[in-house]
This record gives structure tokens, sequence and C-alpha cells, in this order.
């Protein structure tokens, strides 16, 4: 068994979210600033926390904005699906004995929100989100929070996501990286692995 611990991001990854995140966001904004953003100019809040995302555009009270991204996200929840092949994928690795964790830079009332509906949620520990470490992607700072949470060496550990953060929060950790594409905006992010599909993982494995 090359790798110990397969460790998923959830957006882009495991849950498609891309639309209701960014419907959601232009919402906010609309109703902060009156102006209505393209969503193209907002696809760089996939992959880092809501936070850092607000600071990008200047958001003055931020935990207010927090406060109403969380309520409009919720009109927005069943908008949230699995992939395809993503309940078929995890099953499988968890039958076969790998330990499946999960690092997101989502806060955990979003986590358990939008991810804790799934069956397959209970599969998966431990889970590092946004508000488990002061340091969030692309810093090794999740990374190595998990290891601490889990026990892991880091060549133990496969890290999949979908965004540049993720590659660069494994690259930081010297973690393997293998790159989502199914939900990938960058095919060329820098990746040990290239997985079209979720079972590809399991010609890597």
């Amino acid at each position: 068994m090359k790798y110990k611990q397969i460790v998923f991001d959830i957006d882009g990854t495991l849950i498609d979210s891309e639309q209701p995140i960014l419907h959601s966001l232009q919402e906010v904004l609309l109703h902060l600033t009156g102006r209505k953003y393209p969503l193209e100019d907002l696809t760089f809040c996939l992959g880092i926390t809501g936070e850092d995302t607000l600071k990008r555009l200047d958001i003055q009270d931020i935990p207010a904005a927090m406060e109403l991204w969380f309520d409009i996200l919720r009109q927005h929840e069943n908008e949230m699906v699995l992939y395809g092949e993503i309940e078929e994928l995890i099953t499988h690795l968890k039958k076969a004995g790998y330990g499946l964790g999960i690092i997101t830079s989502k806060p955990r009332i979003l986590f358990e929100q939008d991810f804790g509906k799934f069956h397959i949620s209970s599969y998966f520990h431990p889970v590092v989100c946004a508000d488990d470490t002061k340091e969030h992607k692309p810093t090794s700072g999740p990374l190595l929070k998990y290891m601490e949470l889990s026990g892991a060496e880091k060549e133990d550990i496969l890290y999949i996501g979908d965004s540049v953060y993720d590659s660069k929060c494994a690259e930081n950790a010297g973690v393997d990286f293998a790159l989502a594409v199914w939900g990938s905006h960058t095919k060329t992010t820098p990746a040990n692995y290239y997985l079209k599909n979720p079972m590809d993982l399991l010609s890597v494995l």
C-alpha cells in the first residue's frame, strides 16, 4: 500500500458546489456594495477561506458579511451534490482499509451544513476545517495539522484537490498531490497525478 491516508478537499473535489458558492457570494456583494459582480470575477474564491475572499474584495465588516453569506448559502444547500463516482470511490477505499480524511477551507459550520448531510461524511477522520488552523491554504498549515491529528507521516498521505491552493499546500508540506481534474478550472496545476474521473484514483493506488 503506497499511501495509508487519502485526504480530500471538498468543494470541486467531493461535491459540485461551484455555482451555489459563486451565486451566494454575488448576492452578498450586491447586498453590501450595490454592485453585481460578474461570476467570472469571483472564481478566485474557490479554494480559499471566506474571510480571505472578503478581504480581497475590501469588505470591511467581515464577521457580519460571513454571517450573511452563511444565511444565503443555506438557501442553496440542496444545489450541492456529490460528483458522480465519489460515493463508489469512497466506499471502495473504506473497505480497502485506507484512512480517509478531509482538509477544507470551509469553517466547521459550513462543513457540517454542506457535507454532513451525505452519509459518506462519517467515513472521514480527521477533518481539518478553516477554523482549526491559523494558517490556511496555500500554506502547509492545514496538512501539518492533519498529520498532527492523524499521526500520519507525509509520505503516507496523498492529498486530492481541484485548485492551485491545494497543490501548493501539498507541495509546502512535502505531500504527494493528485489533481481532481473533474472539478478543476486549472488543468495544468502542478500535481503528481492527474485524475480525469474519481475512479481513476484506483489506478494510482
